[in-house]
């Protein structure tokens, strides 16, 4: 009688299922929670580091695999696409508290909308490294032209690709969590998108670094440890080198500014019963005292101007005139039935009555809270959205002009998209219009809760004043309203309290290469790389 061959063993088969079933959770789950690392690097938190060796973790794991292994692009796929997922779920989890708390969503609803969002997110993570295991079998790529050409490329282009398709949705992308740290000197040059690509440059160094400390005794290690340091190194050196170039000038006096914060509860904002308390808290707050500018948040009178009571208006620009001030006054506008725009109203000394004020109208719109997409009238119905679907500004719009000044408004959501902030500096620029000197962002994101989307709303607002070279005033109606400066230093009121905050603004003129380029210069770089990857595997092929 033969005897079972241990692998045979009904104890050890059970043993070796076990071990599999583990080893494929463990794959399903550690991508995951490495992705959910991330959510450190940003504000609050701002451990940027975390944000580049997680991205290394990533990368290792494409180049370190074994060539030519069955079902690698499947692989690749699967395991950025986790880590994108967990990255987005950790990172936007505050939406569920605006479909729950504030929108009467069931939980489960509210719960799965936010994890089909990450879910859709992680689809640009996994793109990324499913084409670059992809390409590199055809290509015969080696580690280093992976590491430190494909890969960063890629990474780049699918961020970047997150922030156009679908209207965009740019949220946490990899530069954001540079606004500290010796990458942010990047920001006046390639925007968000060329921080992240230099981040990424970082992690595939780090990753090659990784791979070449687990092959020891191979020949040339020592080689390949030095180059991925090297890498890195002057990959920060050159970011604080760019720190000091002073790419904008100081145009003009300084301006006095009170940045109001009326902290109204979200679910009192469009309440009946509190829209007396709210305009007459916000006549109050405009009135306590003038200044050169004075801004109040997105939709800080939630009421049409003709449902205002007779003379609201009035009684403000006649303060404004008497006053000598200027106001930008957050409200939405109606041109006709059904026909709405979120807005800022400007009142000023030189601006006109009342009835002719400089007005702005939100052109980014938010899916589903300001613009309904096909099919999703049901969704915002069940959200109770307040004016869910508006019209869009034009996408290039006069500043509002504040003495020395020219202040150009973006409201809420907008300032995610900085290439849309830098084409109306640069349009106005080549066009010999006035160029705005300081940048003014509007929001209400009471919507969030006291909740990390607060903070990290404020350092989207860093980037885009680092991207720039211009300040970027923050009024806001929970927080955070703040007055960040052309290098990304803020100072701001604390979050979920009424208050004003004033300072003194002072204004700049200029072009940064960010602002005259845009994202062309990223896009073409990494396509620049992929090429220079494709080429020297034709040239390799060729001598063979």
């Amino acid at each position: 009688m033969n005897s079972p061959a241990p692998h045979e063993l009904p104890g050890l088969r059970g043993d070796t299922a076990a071990r599999g079933r583990l080893g494929a959770l463990t794959g399903l789950l550690l991508p995951a929670a490495v992705g959910a690392l991330n959510v450190f690097a940003f504000a609050p938190f701002k451990l940027w580091p975390l944000q580049i060796l997680a991205l290394a973790w990533l990368f290792h794991g494409v180049i370190a695999a074994p060539a030519g292994q069955r079902h690698g692009v499947r692989g690749h796929f699967l395991r950025g696409w986790l880590y994108g997922f967990g990255w987005a779920a950790a990172g936007v989890h505050w939406l569920y508290i605006s479909m729950h708390d504030y929108g009467g969503m069931p939980a489960w609803m509210a719960a799965l909308a936010v994890a089909l969002l990450a879910l859709y997110l992680g689809l640009y993570a996994g793109a990324a490294t499913a084409l670059a295991g992809w390409l590199r079998e055809r290509w015969s790529s080696q580690p280093l032209v992976l590491a430190l050409c494909m890969l960063p490329a890629l990474w780049a282009l699918s961020e970047w690709a997150r922030g156009w398709i679908f209207t965009g949705f740019p949220w946490l992308v990899s530069g954001y969590a540079h606004t500290v740290g010796p990458l942010a000197g990047f920001a006046a040059v390639g925007g968000v998108y060329g921080v992240g690509w230099i981040a990424a440059l970082a992690a595939g160094a780090l990753a090659l670094l990784w791979m070449s400390l687990r092959r020891k005794g191979v020949a040339g290690t020592g080689q390949r440890i030095i180059l991925p340091l090297c890498v890195v190194a002057l990959l920060c050196a050159a970011g604080v080198v760019l720190r000091q170039v002073q790419w904008t000038a100081p145009q003009g006096r300084p301006i006095s500014v009170r940045l109001l914060q009326g902290n109204i509860p979200q679910e009192m904002k469009f309440s009946n019963d509190a829209l007396v308390y709210t305009l007459t808290l916000y006549e109050q707050m405009i009135s306590a005292a003038p200044a050169d500018l004075i801004a109040t948040p997105e939709t800080a009178i939630p009421l049409l101007p003709q449902q205002l009571p007779p003379a609201y208006l009035a009684r403000i620009a006649r303060f404004v005139q008497t006053s000598q001030s200027h106001l930008a006054l957050g409200i939405p506008l109606s041109d006709g039935p059904q026909v709405y725009a979120n807005s800022v109203l400007g009142f000023g000394p030189g601006v006109g009555s009342e009835l002719l004020p400089y007005r702005y109208d939100k052109h980014h719109l938010v899916p589903f809270g300001e613009f309904i997409p096909p099919g999703f009238r049901w969704f915002v119905d069940m959200m109770h959205i307040p004016l869910g679907d508006m019209n869009r500004g034009a996408p290039v719009q006069s500043p509002f002009g504040v003495k020395d000044q020219w202040v150009l408004p973006n409201i809420c959501y907008e300032d995610l998209f900085g290439e849309e902030i830098a084409g109306q500096l640069r349009d106005a620029y080549r066009a010999a219009q006035p160029e705005a000197s300081v940048l003014l962002n509007l929001s209400n994101i009471a919507w969030f809760g006291n909740s990390i989307a607060l903070p990290q709303h404020l350092q989207i607002s860093q980037m885009r004043a680092l991207e720039t070279g211009r300040p970027m005033l923050r009024a806001t109606n929970t927080g955070a309203t703040a007055v960040i400066l052309p290098g990304g230093q803020t100072s701001e009121l604390p979050p979920y309290t009424r208050g004003t905050l004033a300072a003194q603004v002072q204004g700049y003129g200029g072009q940064t290469p960010y602002v005259l380029l845009g994202n062309k210069l990223v896009v073409g770089l990494a396509i620049l790389m992929l090429l220079l990857a494709w080429g020297r595997n034709k040239a390799a092929r060729i001598r063979h």
